[in-house]
């Protein structure tokens, strides 16, 4: 007996997905973005370093939620089979500074049946650090060390993410968004 063919929606391809990710970050919505991805994804960047599962999710609404002038351009969109890569460039207003960033970012993915397994985002943090934090970014971003980013992220105000987060969670973002933050000395 030959197997019947499964119906309902066809997995979107991994063109698709980039492309959906990337404009889902555009319009700041974190969910559609965390929905692009498998449950047990991976994601890493000079920042977020080796996030699994749903911190990967709870990165981008994080992100997204505070964002308010916001563009993002997506070019150099190369897929083949399971792997894919973009170059993408985001525009915003760091937040803790109020200075403008311009990031360049090569992004590299792996797919499982139209959703992301793995993203692994490489920008220069030397460069993303004078534009965001100013002079001290300068020298910072030379010496970028996990000990150093963590740094950066104490003197922007924030308390450390337990687990493999070297940044820090904004001081109006909500705890009950499943992230820990560990006590000040």
């Amino acid at each position: 007996m030959a197997a019947r063919p499964t119906r309902g929606k066809a997995s979107p391809t991994a063109q698709e997905t980039i492309e959906r990710l990337y404009d889902a970050l555009g319009r700041c919505e974190g969910d559609a973005m965390a929905a692009c991805y498998t449950a047990d994804a991976t994601f890493s960047d000079p920042v977020f370093v080796g996030l699994r599962g749903a911190e990967v999710g709870r990165m981008w609404r994080m992100l997204t939620a505070g964002a308010k002038d916001l563009t993002v351009s997506v070019s150099k969109i190369q897929v083949d089979g399971a792997t894919g890569r973009a170059r993408v460039e985001a525009r915003y207003t760091f937040s803790k500074t109020g200075r403008k960033v311009h990031n360049v970012i090569a992004a590299s993915f792996t797919f499982k049946d139209g959703r992301i397994t793995t993203q692994t985002d490489r920008f220069s943090f030397w460069r993303w650090s004078r534009q965001a934090l100013g002079p001290v970014g300068v020298l910072l971003g030379w010496t970028s060390t996990p000990s150093i980013e963590r740094a950066v992220a104490a003197a922007l105000g924030g308390a450390p993410i337990t687990g493999r987060l070297p940044v820090g969670i904004p001081p109006d973002w909500p705890i009950g968004a499943g992230l820990t933050v560990k006590a000040r000395p």
